[in-house]
């Protein structure tokens, strides 16, 4: 039976050469991506920053309502396509999109790298990304074997198969499907099928292809309850992120711990976070959940 480790983890994500997080503080932080640098909102972000000063090429200012919206202002020219950035051997376009970030999760790099570290010397790892967005996670995965990307937005998996091709990856084994991953996940459990590893990145709400209606907190102990029937003790990992809510990620290692029951290894949970670049402080993004097999 899997344990459940009690005390937290921080999962610390650390600038790279195409990305850093250079300053945060009163609501907001400042953030190089290659060449560009970009101010957001972050409400964690409750501190002082550090410089007095932030030349950014833009900023993305929120909207008045709860349910988000707002727009991104330039004060100097930005290529509105995008431009190309990468992480270790995988290429992608990066670009300011209408939901405030930039067409990937730059905190996600630690989870990139931590499961591929569970598929160490694996080359026929079969992994499953739900949620898959623009498919950086996916090419990390893909280097262990093949990898089944789901998302319901045609948009981000025509995306990620053009990241891809940007990063030579297109020969890789990956079903790249538009689809509602809740959907999907029940089915893939009536077909029997099972994976290696799984990732999972909801989003607090979000509507499936056909108008399907997704709210985290009614929705994720069924799709998770799927999960673990796709697992299992041969199985190396599942990783959960949530972003966004007041929930503690001692309540999705809770109900993962119930639901993995019969699994072997250890259920471990904690925040996402990314270093200021130059040692700085840790500024929080994410909950996590996650198993992994001994």
């Amino acid at each position: 039976m899997a344990d459940l480790v009690p005390q937290p983890v921080i999962l610390t994500g650390e600038g790279w050469g195409d990305y850093g997080l250079v300053d945060s503080g009163h609501g907001r932080k400042l953030e190089r991506y290659g060449a560009y640098r970009f101010v957001r909102p972050e409400p964690q972000a409750m501190w002082t920053p550090r410089l007095p000063d932030w030349d950014a090429h833009g900023e993305f200012v929120p909207g008045s309502d709860e349910d988000g919206g707002g727009r991104w202002h330039y004060e100097k020219p930005v290529p509105r396509e995008g431009w190309p950035l990468a992480w270790n051997e995988v290429s992608f376009t990066a670009q300011c999109t209408p939901f405030r970030h930039l067409g990937f999760f730059p905190d996600m790099a630690p989870v990139w790298d931590w499961m591929r570290a569970q598929l160490s010397g694996r080359d026929d790892a079969s992994t499953l990304n739900l949620f898959g967005y623009t498919g950086v996670g996916t090419l990390a995965l893909s280097a262990h074997g093949p990898v089944t990307h789901v998302d319901a937005s045609k948009k981000s998996v025509a995306q990620a198969r053009e990241n891809a091709a940007l990063a030579g990856l297109e020969d890789r084994p990956v079903r790249w499907l538009i689809d509602d991953a809740a959907k999907f996940a029940a089915r893939e459990v009536r077909r029997g099928k099972r994976y290696d590893g799984i990732i999972l990145d909801p989003p607090k709400f979000g509507r499936g292809p056909n108008g399907e209606t997704w709210r985290l907190e009614e929705n994720l102990p069924a799709l998770l309850g799927d999960c673990r029937q796709l697992l299992d003790e041969n199985s190396r990992f599942l990783f959960l992120t949530v972003y966004a809510v007041r929930m503690s990620s001692l309540a999705l290692a809770g109900l993962m711990d119930e639901l993995f029951a019969g699994l072997p290894g250890q259920i471990e949970h904690g925040d996402l976070a990314v270093r200021e670049d130059g040692q700085g402080r840790l500024l929080p993004t994410a909950i996590f959940a996650r198993w992994r097999r001994d």
